[in-house]
């Protein structure tokens, strides 16, 4: 008896590890790489439990703190231009600090998670409509020092996972990110139903915390390859230089644009769903997570799905798929009445966002050269929050004036544009990986009006360019890649 105990536990032991490191593939690896396989397997659960909580309830939070559906959006627009603004500081650190693992800890996951906190207790020492305004500027602290932490994250991500495997591990990764997700919220939403007013949403806000403590703990304990900082020099992130260095690369000029639409398009309704949930259809926070929930299991088996899918395809097609399905998705919000209708709108939801995410961010790595990564991760990003901004300022004032349903339907309609300009205009950048090691397929002539953007040098100088053109998924998210899903669900892709 003993001795079949044993040989279980090994047994699941030896799974656990297989699990944990991102499948049985990875035991042909250094035990090194193994070792911060798991560490960030373990990062990924802890990071995604504490925007279990924060991405599901902080609208509810704000709105129970009294805030309106325009300081709702211009809490989201607000914390997408504190993200422009540091993203190239924070591509600068990557590049010129000797440790990137330590600038993420310290600011995605530091000053970042200390938000959490004082959000938890905010309201035992401020009161009255000064909490809405602390509360936006915690939200704004939160995503900017998050993105500052971004091209660090992303370049050590690329490191750590390899690239072959990339597909499988993080289809893993994040299906345990999605069970972990399904129960935090659950939990949340409970105790912030039962407990009731703003001491229900401090509890909650408290546990993410903890769990966000957690994953920086984890995410410190990975081992970083030593390396020498290339001291690159400002001037190299300046307007114009940025906008050299995409006006040299095309293709990843494409990829930004389609993506500024498609961003734009997603905060135009993003920040307003859950409004829309409690204003419009009453639920209260429990179902509010409970639909949450639904999208998150209908993503567990499409991450696996999507993951092989990843390997077998390459992330352009998978992302075009998912971008081609998503659209629907804000349009059906439309014809939701009750708390309890959006449940197949979630299903949805989950499955495309779950192949949408994986696929993000496997591309963003795919076309970006490995000499100067985090200076492309930075203008992707710019380009993506400064469309964030726009989108949820935009969709603030269109909410205000002509409701729900024609933000849900603008979203619609400009999500498929930005899915057009994706499938017409930009192509797998490495030969080997993305073509199945036929030459690469050159991209399409940029139209006329891009390249005029891009060679228009006397507004680079101005600064005029870089607000309007150059831009969390949040994640992906985080995402985030690593930004979350802007329907209530988590997309999960490169939060740290």
């Amino acid at each position: 008896m003993r001795q079949s105990l044993s040989i279980l536990w090994e047994r699941l032991r030896r799974v656990a590890a297989h699990t944990s490191a991102g499948g049985a593939w990875s035991a042909q690896l250094p035990d090194q790489a193994q070792r911060n396989l798991r560490w960030y397997f373990a990062d990924g659960i802890l990071a995604s439990s504490q925007e279990a909580i924060n991405l599901t309830y902080l609208t509810l939070f704000v709105l129970a703190l009294g805030a309106t559906k325009g300081q709702i959006g211009l809490m989201t627009s607000l914390a997408s231009l504190m993200a422009v603004v540091l993203l190239i500081p924070g591509a600068i650190l990557a590049e010129r600090m000797p440790s990137r693992k330590w600038l993420v800890v310290a600011s995605g996951g530091g000053v970042a998670r200390l938000a959490l906190l004082c959000l938890a207790i905010l309201p035992f020492f401020v009161q009255g409509p000064a909490m809405v305004a602390v509360a936006i500027g915690m939200k704004i602290v939160m995503d900017g020092f998050t993105n500052l932490s971004n091209p660090a994250w992303t370049a050590l991500t690329a490191d750590i996972v390899p690239l072959q495997w990339r597909g499988r591990y993080f289809g893993t990764r994040n299906s345990a990110m999605g069970v972990a997700n399904i129960g935090v919220t659950y939990l949340g939403g409970s105790i912030i139903t039962r407990v009731g007013g703003l001491l229900g949403y401090q509890i909650g806000y408290m546990m993410a915390f903890l769990f966000g403590a957690g994953a920086s703990y984890s995410f410190s304990r990975l081992h970083e390859e030593p390396r020498q900082a290339t001291g690159a020099a400002l001037s190299a992130y300046s307007p114009k230089a940025l906008l050299q260095a995409l006006r040299g690369d095309r293709n990843f000029l494409m990829f930004c644009v389609a993506m500024m639409v498609w961003s734009l398009s997603l905060n135009i309704a993003g920040p307003f769903f859950s409004v829309y949930q409690v204003e419009v259809l009453k639920a209260t926070p429990e179902i509010v997570g409970v639909l949450n929930i639904i999208a998150s299991l209908a993503g567990l088996p499409a991450l696996r799905f999507f993951g092989w899918l990843n390997d077998q395809w390459g992330a352009r097609k998978v992302m075009l798929l998912t971008h081609f399905l998503i659209p629907i998705v804000p349009v059906l919000w439309i014809y939701t009445f009750r708390p309890w209708d959006p449940w197949f709108v979630q299903i949805l939801a989950g499955v495309f966002w779950a192949g949408q995410g994986l696929a993000a961010f496997n591309f963003l790595l795919e076309i970006s050269p490995a000499d100067g990564r985090p200076r492309y991760v930075a203008l992707f990003q710019i380009s993506v929050a400064l469309s964030l901004a726009v989108g949820a300022a935009l969709g603030g004032v269109v909410v205000e004036t002509f409701g729900f349903a024609t933000i849900f339907l603008v979203s619609g309609i400009g999500r498929l544009i930005g899915a057009i300009l994706l499938w017409r205009f930009v192509r797998p950048h490495t030969p080997a990986a993305a073509n199945g090691g036929e030459e690469e397929e050159e991209a399409p002539a940029l139209p006329e009006g891009v390249l005029g953007l891009v060679n228009g040098t006397e507004q680079i100088e101005e600064g005029t360019l870089l607000e309007e053109d150059l831009d969390e998924q949040n994640g992906l998210g985080s995402g985030a890649v690593t930004a979350p899903g802007p329907d209530g669900e988590d997309d999960t892709n490169i939060g740290a």
